[in-house]
């Protein structure tokens, strides 16, 4: 079988939050049928290299089958939280689009019926 690499969000959307140094990412499929293949790629070992320059000391996945989504607990990422961090994002909302950039491999001819941010709008009469 034919694979191509996209990013994680043409399969799913994301949400984020924070308590002190951890940061609580979520990915939920856009539809349940790519539920596996996210399930298969996007480990915590995986997520745990993705998030190495934030220095994180461990990742944890929480998985949802329910409504086809995962929730990532990243330790440690996040320089001490939002009263000791020093950079632009201590809260860690931009680690979703971080994580939504992740590539992940899926069949070519799935990869062309993925929706995708950059194709141009379809032209209305």
């Amino acid at each position: 079988m034919t694979t191509v690499t996209v990013p994680l969000y043409r399969l799913a959307h994301g949400r984020t939050g924070d308590k002190g140094n951890i940061s609580n990412l979520s990915v939920i499929a856009w539809e349940e049928e790519w539920y596996p293949i996210i399930e298969e790629q996007v480990t915590e070992a995986a997520i745990l290299e993705w998030f190495y320059f934030r220095r994180p000391t461990r990742v944890t996945r929480y998985a949802i089958p329910s409504i086809a989504a995962f929730n990532f607990v990243i330790e440690g990422a996040l320089d001490g939280g939002v009263n000791d961090a020093l950079n632009l994002d201590s809260h860690g909302k931009a680690l979703s689009f971080h994580l939504l950039d992740f590539p992940v491999r899926v069949p070519a001819a799935l990869a062309s019926k993925l929706p995708d941010v950059h194709q141009p709008p379809e032209e209305t009469l």
